[in-house]
């Protein structure tokens, strides 16, 4: 059975409001030195999108009371925004291979607002191309950022070279039935389409009553079909970009939204998001389906329109969402100061 709720199941550290203040120095230096390089403020992490795209989150019926908990409790359908994207903070050549995410803003969601998304009426969901982060708690990760910010200025040529290194290193690691988070964020991320990849929201949040985590999986046949599909970079600095685009420009595509319900607490860790939660103990259910017509992939207008005029955050939501655990909680005032950067510095303003 599902565990329920309870404030008990997170533990903040007694130092984490200081651990949270290296974070923000950390990305603030990220997005002021992409800020001298381009002239333009773009996002301390994520900062390159590979698709924009807009449809429709259709909840599905009869789902199990456990599972048709908050905005997943009614069938309903509602517009919905996707932007693809790899994890650095400065725009890079795709032969850079770096893991992905994926940021999903489901519109006019109703219920009582996350603290900070009280003028807002979407609800975000964050995700990452793995099922745990790399990191299991604010402090780890913090270190590890530190490190990131230190490189963010280095020549790409230096950086395709250790990519192609680190490609290699997992590729070998691959071939004897292993997969290297390190070498993935390091730069050793499989150049694969990433329309196929599965995303997972990492850490946790509240799914109603209970906790859960979320992921979006490829469903439609000509989404399934590009899972692993490797494609080419050499001259094609926005190689998946190009992918993206040329995929919609002739079809639509469907994924599903899936939730992991929380069943034991000691192999399920709410604070510990480098842990992967068990699918043994509790798989992975679809509860919506998310449905992109025909369109333009990406352009100019439209990444104006949401690298530009949108944030996206998982505080960005309703309380019967609220993220949970360490990571989480750095969440909201780091992606709030990059917001607040890059409105001041690109003169305009930036939603929720």
């Amino acid at each position: 059975m599902p565990v329920r709720y309870a404030p008990g199941l997170e533990s903040p550290q007694p130092d984490e409001a200081e651990t949270i203040a290296e974070l923000i120095q950390a990305l603030r230096r990220i997005s002021e030195t992409t800020f001298e390089d381009y002239g333009h403020a773009v996002r301390s992490v994520h900062a390159k999108s590979h698709g924009l795209l807009k449809g429709e989150l259709r909840v599905l019926d009869h789902l199990p009371p456990t599972l048709a908990q908050g905005l997943f409790a009614r069938p309903a359908t509602y517009q919905a925004v996707l932007r693809f994207s790899t994890n650095p903070g400065d725009v890079l050549d795709d032969s850079v291979s770096t893991p992905r995410g994926l940021a999903v803003k489901v519109l006019e969601v109703e219920g009582a607002r996350l603290p900070g998304s009280e003028a807002e009426a979407s609800q975000d969901f964050v995700m990452a191309n793995a099922p745990a982060f790399a990191a299991p708690d604010p402090k780890a990760f913090a270190k590890n950022l530190k490190i990131l910010a230190a490189t963010t200025d280095q020549p790409q040529g230096l950086k395709k070279v250790v990519s192609a290194t680190l490609r290699g290193a997992e590729k070998v690691v691959e071939t004897f039935g292993g997969e290297s988070t390190l070498l993935k964020n390091l730069g050793g991320q499989p150049n694969t389409h990433i329309l196929g990849e599965t995303f997972w929201t990492q850490a946790p949040l509240r799914y109603g009553d209970y906790v859960a985590k979320l992921s979006v999986a490829p469903a439609s046949p000509a989404l399934t079909a590009l899972t692993g599909t490797e494609i080419s970079t050499s001259g094609h600095p926005d190689a998946l970009r190009e992918a993206v685009t040329a995929f919609f420009r002739e079809q639509g595509g469907e994924w599903e939204l899936r939730a992991q319900l929380l069943t034991n607490p000691e192999t399920m860790p709410v604070e510990d998001s480098s842990v992967p939660w068990p699918e043994a103990e509790s798989p992975y259910v679809a509860v919506a389906r998310i449905i992109v017509p025909p369109q333009s992939g990406w352009d100019e207008e439209r990444s104006r329109e949401i690298d530009d005029g949108l944030s996206f955050s998982p505080w960005h939501g309703i309380e019967a969402h609220w993220p949970l655990g360490g990571i989480m909680r750095a969440r909201k005032p780091t992606y709030e100061d990059s917001v607040r950067f890059r409105a001041s510095h690109n003169g305009c303003p930036v939603h929720g």
